[in-house]
């Protein structure tokens, strides 16, 4: 699968630019602030419905416009699709494929797929469990585009359940009445269920990501594993082998009644896939805090070139996406990653200088400057 051209309106530092691109390697240099990683981001968010850089949509218009327009015609093998998504700040963003009536933003997932290696990626490693969370959901999505609809479930069923919480927390340190939390059961079950249906799916994500990443990092930095992917969970059961959907359910409804009292106090729910982490362990030794800088960046590097491997597997090859990343590797781990990646349908590389880019990575190069995109 590749991208054949890319249109922006309104997106970032973009009025409008149309981009043209060929299978292969396409390397965008530029200096900072040129707008290089907003092409690349653009890709992304089609394949995400979200930013690598920022949580919200209204960086991502240009100041002053109304909305952004990001569209890309895309093929795969004799198919081709034209993707289009329309980002309104403070209103419901839309959607259309092949020009089409209106779908829902969350239909055009899995048309393109990325896997996206950033500077931000160290946070995978190094940051809270938050970012470990949204890699393996992004993740689990690319697998399943349906699981889009689960995590908005989720989420949905969250936000109720805490405002229930939250009001009986606050009436209790308030000395008012007691609030009838009877429908705190119904809420239970509805969270149990959802977030069984998306535990199941990490845990099973988890167990095949595994070997994947320990031979990603033995390519990256020979004989300096093993690594091994543990998932935490807050309903206990860790580990990362894949349970049953029916047993995950009743484990999490278990673990919400043992939590009850301490959530009502607290007015939050302590309890779910949304306190789950993913501890990295490299060695005996858990990488958050014991890793050095090189052997973080190896193991986010790992996360990533498995993510690629396991979606290249399982039949339909993602596009790469490089941004900026060579410039905070060293020279081994530079060519190290060119030369896993060079192989790829296709392959999306920003740049400040031309020569951080590695010659294996030999394709297109376009000139990025002032809101303007040139083949060179």
């Amino acid at each position: 699968m590749h991208v054949t051209h890319l249109s922006l309106a309104d997106f970032r530092s973009y009025a409008r630019v149309e981009v043209p691109l060929d299978p292969g390697v396409s390397v965008f240099v530029g200096a900072n602030g040129q707008g290089k990683t907003n092409l690349v981001e653009a890709v992304g968010y089609l394949a995400t419905l979200g930013s690598h850089r920022v949580s919200s949509d209204a960086p991502l218009v240009r100041m002053g416009a109304p909305r952004a327009v990001i569209r890309a015609a895309v093929r795969q093998g004799e198919r081709q699709q034209l993707v289009e998504l329309e980002l309104n700040p403070g209103k419901a963003n839309r959607a259309r494929i092949n020009r089409s009536s209106q779908v829902r933003p969350r239909d055009v997932l899995g048309i393109i797929r990325t896997v996206l290696f950033a500077p931000e990626d160290l946070a995978l490693v190094k940051g809270d469990p938050g970012e470990r969370r949204r890699f393996l959901d992004e993740l689990v999505t690319a697998r399943s585009p349906r699981m889009a609809g689960v995590r908005s479930d989720y989420d949905r069923v969250l936000r109720q359940r805490n405002t229930l919480l939250k009001s009986a927390a606050m009436a209790r340190r308030h000395g008012g009445r007691s609030l009838d939390l009877s429908t705190l059961d119904v809420w239970d079950q509805h969270l149990a269920r959802v977030g069984a249906e998306l535990l199941a799916h990490r845990l099973d994500l988890v167990a095949t990501l595994q070997p994947l990443a320990d031979k990603a990092y033995e390519q990256l930095a020979p004989g300096g594993g093993p690594v091994t992917l543990e998932y935490r969970g807050s309903a206990g059961g860790e580990g990362h082998a894949p349970a049953d959907r029916e047993a995950l359910y009743e484990r999490l409804l278990a673990a919400l009644a043992d939590a009850r009292k301490q959530e009502v106090e607290r007015g939050v729910t302590l309890v779910g896939p949304h306190r789950d982490d993913l501890a990295l362990m490299l060695g005996q030794m858990p990488a958050k805090g014991y890793a050095s800088h090189g052997e973080s960046w190896s193991y986010a590097l790992a996360l990533r070139l498995a993510s690629y491997d396991l979606l290249r597997a399982e039949g339909n090859e993602p596009v790469l996406v490089l941004d900026d990343v060579f410039a905070e590797l060293d020279a081994r781990r530079r060519e190290r990653l060119a030369e896993l990646v060079a192989p790829g349908e296709q392959v999306l590389v920003t740049a400040a200088v031309d020569d951080d880019v590695p010659g294996v990575l030999a394709g297109a190069r376009y000139a990025v400057s002032e809101g303007e995109v040139e083949r060179v």
